[in-house]
């Protein structure tokens, strides 16, 4: 199958390229400039954010493109104007199925803008008319992944005798590896699975529990200092926009929420064995 993927070259669209092409299917990966792709999948130039794309020979589409940080392209662009044009140009070309990446938490009401924007994307999906599946990961881990490899690791490795904590650190997660992510999506597409389902690991965690798992992978053994979060509520504005900051206000509001669900009984077939955390994290983790 010739499947065009937005998003293809970025931390979740490079396992699943990876994977469609290990299934014998052809991915057409869209991105704004030209650079190495694997063997037998085809770059298409162009901006999904400015433009609508042409989608000649494709049978379906997956919209995975997201930012968790606003630099050079905001949350709207990417979240909601480009899956306008990917609509579009799948109305133009008769592509009639898209697989669409959101996050757990988008609701139109969210505090975060991050999961606002994604819930308008995912209204946008369910208007098409089209046949469409749509995913909504948890925090997503492995090698190259944002949440633990830079803001965790950075919490622990940072040049200080303890490790900040939010509040108490209660929060619950329930992170998912980018492996089964992909098979999610591939495994979808191949099926012809419909409807919207969160996407969850195998296991809860607090976010006290997940700093504690990430010194534990480090050697590093530190005390915790809890930050109130009266003070987090005012600090994280102020510094959120500095490039040496951990935390995004989005992210902080998020982090604040949680993000857990029940694992769906309806992908339980598709994911029968999900990865746990702790067997991935040692295999990418270093201060």
């Amino acid at each position: 199958m010739r499947v065009f993927v937005v998003g293809g070259t970025g931390f979740v669209g490079r396992e699943v390229v990876r994977l469609l092409l290990a299934r014998g299917h052809t991915p057409l990966v869209l991105a704004r400039r030209s650079r190495p792709l694997p063997e037998g999948a085809v770059l298409v130039e162009g901006d999904i954010a400015r433009e609508v794309p042409d989608l000649e020979g494709a049978e379906a589409a997956i919209y995975l493109a997201g930012i968790i940080r606003e630099r050079g392209q905001t949350f709207r662009a990417v979240h909601v104007e480009g899956v306008r044009n990917l609509l579009r140009a799948m109305e133009r070309a008769g592509v009639g199925r898209l697989l669409h990446m959101s996050a757990l938490g988008a609701r139109p009401e969210a505090p975060s803008r991050y999961h606002r924007t994604k819930a308008e994307g995912e209204a946008l999906v369910r208007q098409s008319g089209l046949s469409h599946a749509i995913f909504r990961p948890s925090l997503i881990f492995g090698p190259g992944d944002e949440f633990f490899g830079r803001v965790l690791r950075g919490l622990v490795c940072a040049p200080l005798p303890f490790v900040p904590l939010i509040g108490d650190g209660g929060f619950p997660f329930r992170p998912v590896y980018v492996g089964d992510v992909a098979e999610a999506f591939v495994g979808a597409l191949e099926r012809g699975l419909e409807g919207t389902y969160d996407l969850v690991g195998p296991k809860e965690y607090s976010f006290r529990e997940l700093l504690q798992l990430v010194m534990e992978v480090l050697g590093r053994r530190k005390p915790f200092l809890s930050l109130p979060l009266w003070l987090m509520d005012r600090l994280v504005p102020l510094l959120s926009p500095l490039p040496i900051s951990p935390l995004t206000l989005d992210q902080y509001l998020m982090l604040k929420e949680g993000n857990t669900a029940p694992f769906p009984e309806a992908l339980k077939e598709l994911l029968p064995a999900p990865q746990a955390l702790e067997e991935v994290l040692p295999g990418y983790l270093r201060c």
